[in-house]
């Protein structure tokens, strides 16, 4: 009985890993074929780990577990998918822990609904949602899916504008110690630009702590006031830059009249992730202290006597 239990609990992990690898292939034949190649959309990280949690409930259907136990079994179905899409699908670490959430939630999801269906036997109601599901599924892989956002932070530097131009065109490495949480772990921060020329279409190059690099083209350059440039080249890595682009960056200086001065950041990107509700919270995160990492620099370096 007892090896009947442990075989019972482990095909239902191995089947619903297997199922999930299987479909996120199919989904990337048809992302590729309806022009979304490199998007990972909605179903990913919702449909199909609500259906692996179903899939384990079916296996698990005679088991006799407590919510506590189903629970805790999820989590370990969850573990299994993290580490396969670390192995087989090439994403990183930092990107796994951000995906975290939605898959444990809702495979967990899966498992209660599915013990709540298959309680009721009632197969007319089962093949019905499954059914909802798998074409939820299909749409989702076969629609166009675009979304751009612009995040926007500010700070008030005791410098003028002729003080603060300089660092803002570029400046030398970053010596601070990160204090964002993701930056701490090993997601690259900004550690220092360079500029080919101070002038208007001049290379601009924001250089991370990893070494990556993000090429831009000045497009905007006003003297004390605006500062703006086009990402033309950025690095593709398993980590969160391989699944954002970042168009656009922006810094405006206002002169305040009283000695100081508030600097603007603004960033433009495009999500090739989706559901957008959870994953541009990330992103406009990121963004945020990438935004204040460098203008934080910037009003150390202008403020310095």
């Amino acid at each position: 009985m007892h090896k009947l239990f442990k075989s019972k609990l482990l095909q239902g992990i191995l089947l619903a890993n297997i199922f999930a690898l299987t479909i996120i292939a199919v989904q990337a034949k048809l992302n590729y074929n309806y022009n979304n190649e490199g998007v990972l959309v909605f179903s990913e990280f919702v449909i199909i780990p609500c259906v692996m949690g179903i899939i384990t409930s079916w296996y698990w259907r005679n088991l006799g577990l407590t919510g506590k136990n189903l629970t805790g079994y999820s989590i370990l179905n969850g573990l299994l998918a993290i580490l396969l899409s670390y192995f087989f699908l090439g994403e990183g670490v930092i990107c796994l822990i951000i995906v975290s959430p939605l898959i444990f939630g809702f495979i967990i999801t899966g498992a209660f609904i599915g013990r709540a269906m298959f309680k009721r036997n009632n197969q007319k109601i089962n093949v019905s949602f499954i059914g909802l599901l798998a074409i939820v599924l299909i749409v989702d892989s076969t629609t166009q899916h675009q979304y751009e956002n612009m995040v926007s932070d500010q700070i008030v530097i005791k410098a003028t504008p002729a003080q603060i131009w300089q660092h803002v065109i570029a400046f030398d490495k970053i010596k601070q110690k990160e204090d964002y949480w993701l930056f701490k772990i090993g997601m690259p921060s900004p550690s220092a630009t360079t500029v080919s020329e101070r002038k208007l279409g001049a290379d601009r190059k924001c250089i991370f702590s990893n070494g990556y690099i993000f090429d831009e083209k000045i497009v905007t350059f006003d003297v004390n006031k605006d500062l703006t440039f086009d990402i033309i080249g950025q690095p593709k890595d398993p980590e969160i830059m391989g699944h954002i682009d970042i168009k656009k960056g922006q810094f405006l200086l206002h002169d305040n009249g009283d000695g100081t001065t508030t600097l603007t950041g603004n960033s433009w990107y495009k999500l090739h992730v989706f559901p957008t509700w959870y994953y541009d919270l990330w992103a406009e995160s990121i963004t945020r202290n990438v935004h204040f990492r460098v203008m934080e620099h910037i009003k150390f370096l202008s403020e310095a006597k």
